[in-house]
């Protein structure tokens, strides 16, 4: 971008909000020393009192609100985001969070002379957008699922929510990783290597991290910790240049994982100094380190590793992000500048959190057991952990709610006066490795004694980021459990136990699974009446679960991920080959298919018309007609996957292209057009070094899951534009 550049003098054009960007950020990195750059290359960037720059940490958290930094609200966890299947809903969430992250950094910069910290800045580094391609994954729950056009999809509307569209400041910043190839396990993930096909590479691991940047247009992007094709990702020129920056035109920062820098050198030994290891991220464009491993920077240049021109580079997109977020202008000039602390954990925000925690719950069975009628109803055994849980609600990287409501709370305000709700803990959710939590005989049978007693019994099991999550060595001291990650995806055998006695009873049971990745449980499928799975619905999740519970919300959940009835079914962890997993390559019959989820009404989908309408641009318009045949107003997500009849290389049984939320009510009828962008169609063709496009006819398949196609409609796709790319 530049060489070296001396300090300057004269008027600091820097600080003038009427020059152009890139001119104002030259003349910056100009008047700072190579010590002062270097101090900025940082997640904890350095104060520079003599230009009046503060100090700015670029690490925060909005995961699913924004986090780590006091009481903020707190939406369901991501994988539940996801089950919504609503991208302008999720644009709404991130909306409230960005409001939320300048009301909690506005307060706090004014009270610290302009200093801001970690967990306190606008740099969120969310959303995370790694394929969730095998259950046992602890980190999944943060993800959009296992689907790459879903994931995106759902991540672009996030990210136009927590970006904003003020024409020249961003309300905050965005961020999506990990870049890529990562998803456990994460015992080994400081060193892993992973060896993806490219079919794998190109059309599972990197659409989705594509469309956020060329849909989304993230701020920033963060580096994995694993290595692909023996290169860390965090100093990968096929990564980070190649693919990043050439291919998708980014124009943002790259900022590693933590530590990942020390990876480098300590753990994937790929060079053997840690000035060295600074100096290869640098140069394959890691912007920003988060640690202090770039500190090594200025012995890097000594040494004649790096120029400072390749410091300056990587310092540009590093200063470029705050100065996009207006933190160098005058603060009359951003108009964010005037969110305070009453636009913080509102009403209104806890009321859009309940929302998605109601369209995020997935109807997994029901033999007319739900709705519950109150009327009918005199006492409700509520049993099980986590029934009683805020840590449940929260997931991880979570903020902290002010008032959460349990799902004990929710169904006791729900059920009423007239109705006696009673709870029982019961069992614990996992046995821990030394048996000293085993349940009594005294505490199963005090569990049976309610469920007798009742009309009715809600078991509210599974697991807890107590379980699964990050790095997690808390929970290896649970069977079943190693570093946060699962060993077996099975339903804890101490919870199947008690609901086996429960079931004995005779007494209708609804099993309410709370999870933030697939959960096997074949028992419970088979002989309970009513699932639910709430995954960790957040602060409202009490409130969520219980109307559903009652009907007074009518589930429209669907499943962003497959539940497989066994840990057998799956390939094992560390092999990253997509073959038998997921919805697109799974050879066997899941438990519950990606997509699917119930509705207390019916549906009806038929195609109104034979053939789909190609345009003139190449897109596909494919309309269908949606009925609500049953006797309550809901919501339907209509679902289009594609298959090419005669595909000349290996493709996915079938692939998500298009989906769309539509609300009916009784009786109503609504046709409607999904659209099917041309490149949803592409494919990686490794002797073209590109993605591709093959003329021929295409079967799109349109239903309510993708094991349940309801209309199928053909389409003639030509050969594409004379340049072949599918892109």
């Amino acid at each position: 971008m530049f060489a070296s550049t001396p300090l300057l003098s004269g008027a600091d054009l820097w600080k003038d909000p009427s020059q152009p960007l890139d001119a104002r950020i030259k003349d910056l990195i100009g008047r700072m020393s190579l010590d002062e750059k270097v101090g900025q290359l940082r997640n904890g960037s350095k104060e520079i009192p003599r230009l009046g720059i503060p100090s700015y940490d670029y690490w925060s958290e909005a995961l699913h609100g924004v986090a780590r930094a006091g009481h903020a609200t707190v939406f369901p966890q991501a994988i539940a985001m996801a089950a919504t299947w609503d991208a302008p809903l999720l644009q709404s969430e991130g909306d409230v969070i960005a409001t939320e992250g300048r009301a909690l950094y506005n307060v706090y910069r004014g009270q610290h002379q302009g200093n801001t910290p970690i967990y306190r800045g606008l740099t969120f580094w969310s959303p995370n957008v790694n394929i969730f391609r095998d259950p046992r994954w602890g980190r999944g729950q943060e993800t959009y699922g296992e689907d790459p056009f879903l994931s995106g999809s759902l991540a672009v509307g996030f990210i136009h929510g927590i970006q904003g569209d003020d024409p020249r400041y961003l309300k905050a910043m965005a961020c999506a990783k990990h870049f890529a190839v990562h998803s456990g396990p994460e015992p080994l993930r400081h060193r892993f290597d992973v060896w993806p096909s490219e079919s794998d590479l190109y059309d599972t691991y990197l659409p989705q991290f594509e469309m956020t940047v060329r849909e989304g247009h993230v701020g920033g992007v963060m580096g994995a910790y694993n290595a692909l094709y023996g290169i860390p990702a965090c100093c990968s020129p096929l990564l980070l240049e190649d693919i990043l920056r050439y291919r998708w035109q980014f124009k943002g920062y790259i900022v590693s994982d933590c530590a990942a820098i020390t990876n480098i050198y300590a753990d994937h030994h790929f060079v053997s100094t840690p000035e060295l290891a600074a100096s290869v991220a640098v140069k394959a464009g890691c912007d920003i380190c988060c640690g202090k491993d770039y500190d090594s920077l200025v012995g890097a240049v000594r040494q004649g590793l790096i120029g400072e021109g390749e410091i300056n580079h990587a310092l540009y997109y590093a200063l470029q992000s705050r100065f996009e977020l207006g933190l160098f202008d005058p603060s009359e000039l951003v108009p964010f500048n005037r969110i305070g602390l009453d636009q913080n954990d509102t009403p209104a925000h806890a009321a859009l959190a309940l929302k998605v925690a109601e369209e995020s719950i997935v109807l997994l069975k029901n033999d007319g057991l739900l709705p519950l009628n109150r009327a009918s109803i005199h006492r409700i055994a509520v049993i099980g952990e986590n029934a009683n849980s805020v840590l449940m609600l929260v997931g991880n990287y979570n903020g902290t709610p002010s008032h959460p409501v349990t799902l004990l709370d929710g169904i006791r305000a729900a059920a009423g006066p007239a109705v006696t709700v009673t709870y029982d803990r019961g069992c614990p959710l996992a046995i821990m490795r030394d048996g000293s939590n085993r349940p009594t005989p005294e505490q199963t049978e005090q569990a049976i004694a309610d469920a007798e007693k009742a009309d009715v019994v809600v078991y509210v099991g599974g697991i807890s980021a107590q379980f699964e999550g990050e790095e997690m060595a808390s929970a290896d001291a649970y069977e079943g459990f190693d570093g946060g990650d699962r060993e077996q995806i099975e339903l804890p055998a101490v919870q199947e136990s008690l609901l086996e006695h429960l079931h004995a009873t005779g007494k209708p049971i609804v099993f309410v699974n709370c999870s933030g990745s697939a959960m096997a449980m074949p028992w419970a499928a088979a002989h309970l009446p009513a699932i639910l799975q709430a995954w960790y619905p957040g602060e409202q999740g009490g409130t969520a679960v219980a109307r559903i519970l009652f009907g007074d919300a009518n589930p429209s959940g669907k499943l962003p991920i497959t539940f497989y009835a066994a840990t057998a079914d799956l390939p094992p962890f560390q092999d990253y080959s997509l073959r038998n997993r997921t919805y697109r390559y799974f050879n066997g019959t899941p438990l519950f298919a990606f997509g699917s989820g119930l509705s207390y009404t019916r549906f009806s989908i038929a195609a109104p018309r034979a053939d789909a309408v190609v345009n003139a641009d190449g897109s596909i318009s494919l309309r269908v007609t949606v009925t609500n045949t049953g006797r309550r107003a809901g919501a339907e997500v209509v679902q289009a996957y594609f298959r090419h009849q005669r595909a000349p290389v290996t493709q996915p049984h079938a692939a998500l292209c298009a989906f769309q939320r539509v609300d009916l009510q009784p009786g109503e009828s609504r046709t409607i057009t999904l659209q099917v962008a041309r490149k949803r169609l592409r494919y990686w063709d490794p002797a073209r070094n590109d993605y591709w496009i093959r003329a021929g006819v295409y079967e799109f398949l349109i239903g309510d899951a993708s094991n349940n196609p309801l209309a199928t409609i053909l389409a003639q796709v030509d050969d594409p534009p004379a340049s072949g790319r599918g892109a």
